[in-house]
């Protein structure tokens, strides 16, 4: 076995043994769980802009859009733009490597506040944004983003906006569809299902509706998609266990 080989299948290897350790992941949970109690995702940024997730699930976002050489990137939910902002870097640098040179990232909130917006439109990487401001799961808000994911060869989606299992669901629904085969779904913050409801005191979502359990019933009747379970297990700390799904067909 060559030198390149040996070292994937080590790789492979590390990651089987990490998913079969229980301490090791009770550990990661009890982590994830200690650490939101003080805002941890709120503490790091992309290019300026806060990004709001864990810098494991940015590694992994990095790898997969590398793997994936996207034409467009949807996602739902902006907050301030660091997500777009870094789905955009990884888009130019894709470009850069000799990928697709026009690929963009097209970003959907209900509530663009003026200031985000005005942050995003002035940073060096808004040309290859592109925002619209509405309910990702409105009607009119879908034909949008259908009419722009038309005859795109590469199309990778990020959830991320209203954790509700209901609201979720319907996005799940909508996008999903437009996944091509061997790119993926990405819903965030499917963690809430596995933290305690004190941390969402204020929230309409928590244990038992929430992301996680809104991927689980869509997978009910939609075997095109997978879970991939490779990912959560490598990062060990994870907002998205079991929403990293992968389009198998």
């Amino acid at each position: 076995m060559n030198p390149v080989d040996a070292f994937k299948k080590q790789v492979i290897s590390n990651i089987e043994r990490l998913g079969e350790d229980k301490d090791v992941q009770s550990l990661s949970r009890v982590w994830s769980r200690e650490t939101n109690r003080n805002g941890y995702t709120y503490n790091f940024t992309w290019m300026g802009r806060p990004i709001i997730q864990y810098p494991q699930d940015i590694v992994a976002m990095q790898e997969l859009i590398w793997m994936t050489q996207p034409d467009l990137i949807v996602e739902t939910g902006i907050a301030h733009g660091g997500s777009l902002i870094f789905s955009a870097s990884m888009l130019e640098l894709n470009a850069a490597c000799g990928g697709k040179k026009d690929a963009r990232v097209l970003g959907v909130d209900i509530d663009i506040r003026e200031h985000n917006r005005a942050a995003i439109e002035a940073h060096p990487l808004a040309r290859r944004i592109d925002m619209i401001q509405g309910s990702s799961i409105a009607p009119e808000i879908v034909a949008q983003v259908k009419v722009a994911a038309k005859g795109q060869e590469s199309i990778l989606v990020i959830l991320d906006s209203n954790h509700t299992h209901d609201h979720v669901l319907a996005e799940l629904e909508a996008y999903a569809p437009l996944v091509t085969p061997g790119s993926y779904c990405i819903v965030f913050d499917t963690l809430i299902e596995d933290m305690p409801s004190e941390l969402f005191p204020d929230r309409p979502w928590g244990p038992g509706d929430n992301p996680k359990t809104a991927v689980w019933e869509y997978l009910k009747s939609h075997p095109e998609f997978e879970i991939d379970q490779n990912i959560p297990h490598k990062l060990l700390i994870t907002v998205a266990p079991d929403g990293y799904l992968k389009r198998v067909r």
